[in-house]
């Protein structure tokens, strides 16, 4: 049977693979694909409490956890939205979207 442990261990897993590919890539859509891993993982973990707190009284729904992990969805979207916009500029300005070349930036 697959408890709120297994829900926990994934979504570590998820949240350092998402760290990892933040402190490890030099390309800014791998950074952006790394902070959307982290947003995942938080969100395995909401629905998993959820899920796993309301499972002792039968008869009730409570949606709490999928409800905070939607509202995770659409602050992830709108923060792909604005990261993806940054990077555009960026790109049209340097040529590049190697992020450690963002020194040009300083004012």
């Amino acid at each position: 049977m697959i408890g709120l442990t297994h829900y926990l261990i994934l979504g570590a897993l998820l949240f350092v693979c998402g760290l990892l590919a933040i402190l490890l890539k030099r390309n800014a859509i791998g950074i952006l694909m790394g902070v959307e891993l982290m947003l995942n993982a938080a969100n395995v973990n909401l629905v998993a409490f959820n899920h796993f707190s309301h499972s002792g009284s039968p008869g009730t729904v409570k949606l709490d956890g999928q409800l905070l992990a939607a509202f995770v969805i659409v602050i992830a979207a709108a923060e792909a939205a604005v990261a993806l916009a940054i990077f555009l500029n960026y790109y049209r300005q340097f040529r590049t979207i190697d992020v450690e070349q963002a020194i040009g930036l300083k004012g």
